[in-house]
């Protein structure tokens, strides 16, 4: 039967490295806790655990790289809606004071019409057209304003039918 021989001691709180244990079979390695009990080897598993790995780095930059460009189009696209929805409403109401103040006015029988207004920052063009309807003795009037948004051209139709003989 071969030799035993007793494990490798090391002075209290060095235990940073394996010790040999010599057994009939072989040579096992074991561990050696460190200060305070602590195993080394499972303080480095912990930490290796708690840290984020390559793949899961670059599936969150994958995955912002997907996420912030729509996110961001999105944004851009209800300032847009938010705009043309405020410029619409203060087109429709030009649209309305001009078909108001032509119908007042008496100014209906010419058959077209325009003018600009200043809202605000805002320049909206407006043409007002007056047209024979195809029944009775009336006339079709169509307020027309254009207001752009983001460089783009909007409008907005307000139309109305008017009696000839009260023209």
């Amino acid at each position: 039967m071969p030799a035993v021989s007793s494990p490798l001691k090391k002075p209290p709180g060095e235990g940073t490295g394996p010790t040999t244990h010599a057994h009939t079979r072989g040579i096992i390695v074991g561990r050696v806790p460190a200060r305070g009990g602590h195993d080394v080897f499972e303080r480095s598993v912990r930490r290796a655990r708690s840290a984020f790995t390559l793949v899961e780095v670059l599936a969150a930059l994958t995955l912002m790289a997907i996420v912030i460009p729509v996110a961001v189009d999105a944004m851009r696209l209800a300032n847009l809606a938010g705009q043309v929805g405020q410029r619409k409403a203060v087109a429709g109401r030009i649209a309305e004071r001009v078909l108001n103040e032509s119908l007042v006015t008496g100014q209906l029988r010419g058959t077209t019409q325009n003018g600009l207004v200043q809202e605000g920052a805002q320049q909206y063009q407006w043409s007002i057209r007056s047209e024979p309807w195809s029944q009775d003795a009336m006339r079709l009037v169509t307020v027309q304003v254009a207001y752009p948004v983001q460089g783009r051209a909007y409008e907005v139709r307000l139309s109305t039918l008017v009696d000839n003989s009260t023209q």
